[in-house]
């Protein structure tokens, strides 16, 4: 079964300069139906994901370097150790918050509650100094915010408008375009990377296997070409309905705008929600050292590696409690993976903060934690989605 707006589909289950590495989320979405939804968070199936994650491009990438007056400093020797910090954006809690990514202890609020109309924000994206943040989920409130990425000041609503409906993961195509998944209409957008100005529909779905539906996160290739989650559902009057269709990750050619399936619906995992969402996407662990595969994330419960032709080469359970949903994923300085999950019992309750190896995918837990939660649960993680690598320059 696959999910709505980050997972309606649970519904349906009862019938980084700074290096940053960001990811989306699987929103408005109603996770007792198994399935993001928009507004309302009836999920049936996960659709928001965050679908922020790194692109394997410097520019467009979830791993930034951004300036902060915060430094710590070996006592010993003298020198200034950067510090790097994981950021989390929260669905339900409309914020985006700062964890020390060495220590796991939260460091403050990044971008407070509701500034400049953020709402249900999903994927996380820092580029020159400003971190983007898709936000927002009916066509009044829909856009991509722009923040400072050291004070997280507003900067400006960089983009709206364009039939844009609930924007999950978004990437910069290196054309002069940037692409936005539309997740409520079935559609990617391109709009202008410098104004921010609507351009047009670059693709759209069709309700048939291999189509553009339920488009989640949107990661641009090392071959220069955008890879785009699917969740598998159709979007009628502004919901998402779930047909059958599978979840899939699509790469589209930019030159033609012609699409094929890179990675097919995988089998559910034993521990999760019982179906696939495909949310998150990323490139890494270090694409500019020649370690490129491809990652994604599974809203109903799941972290897979894929080699280059879209094959599985390990996957891993997210479900650190029966029930849970996975956000997207971001790549630290060190091989880690980080991942945001949650407690669909409740999804308004304390979420976690997961840590991976990138190279095996074995649990790298905190201290004093077991399994793979790094951080959590905590109050502060309110179903978080959206999750970036920032590291302050030295």
């Amino acid at each position: 079964m696959n999910g709505t707006l980050r997972h309606v589909g649970l519904l349906a289950l009862s019938s980084l300069s700074l290096l940053l590495v960001a990811c989306p989320e699987p929103e408005a979405e109603d996770t007792s139906s198994g399935s993001e939804t928009t507004d309302g968070d009836t999920t049936a199936a996960p659709t928001d994901s965050g679908s922020t994650g790194s692109t394997g491009s410097s520019s467009d990438s979830s791993t930034s370097t951004v300036d902060s007056s915060s430094t710590g400093e070996d006592t010993t020797t003298g020198t200034v150790e950067p510090r790097s910090w994981v950021l989390v954006g929260n669905t339900r809690g409309d914020d985006v918050i700062r964890i020390d990514a060495e220590t796991g202890l939260i460091d403050g609020t990044m971008v407070a509650a509701g500034t400049g109309g953020l709402y249900h924000p999903d994927t996380l994206l820092i580029r020159d100094g400003m971190l983007y943040v898709a936000s927002g989920d009916t066509p009044e409130t829909s856009a991509i915010l722009r923040f400072d990425a050291t004070t997280g000041d507003l900067v400006d609503t960089f983009i709206m408008g364009g039939g844009l409906h609930r924007p999950y993961g978004f990437a910069f195509g290196g054309d002069g375009m940037i692409y936005v998944a539309s997740f409520l209409t079935d559609e990617l957008l391109r709009y202008d990377d410098t104004t921010g100005d609507f351009v047009d529909v670059f693709a759209s779905g069709d309700g048939m296997p291999g189509g553009l539906n339920g488009p989640n996160d949107v990661k641009l290739g090392p071959d220069g070409a955008l890879y785009v989650s699917t969740q598998g559902s159709v979007a009628m009057d502004g919901m998402p309905t779930f047909p059958g269709l599978p979840s899939e990750v699509l790469r589209f050619d930019l030159g033609t705008g012609q699409s094929t399936v890179h990675v097919q619906q995988p089998t559910p995992l034993p521990d999760s929600l019982g179906f696939v969402s495909m949310l998150g996407v990323a490139f890494g662990p270090d694409c500019d050292g020649g370690a490129c595969d491809l990652y994604t994330t599974d809203f109903a419960g799941g972290l897979r590696r894929h080699d280059a032709m879209g094959a599985v080469v390990w996957e891993v359970s997210t479900s650190y409690v029966m029930g849970a949903a996975t956000g997207a994923l971001a790549f630290g300085s060190d091989g880690e993976i980080y991942v945001p999950a949650f407690d669909t019992a409740d999804d308004t309750g304390p979420g976690v903060l997961l840590r991976f190896d990138a190279a095996t995918g074995d649990p790298l837990p905190g201290d004093g934690l077991s399994g793979a939660i790094f951080v959590g649960p905590d109050s502060a993680l309110v179903r978080p989605i959206g999750v970036a690598f920032v590291v302050e320059p030295q």
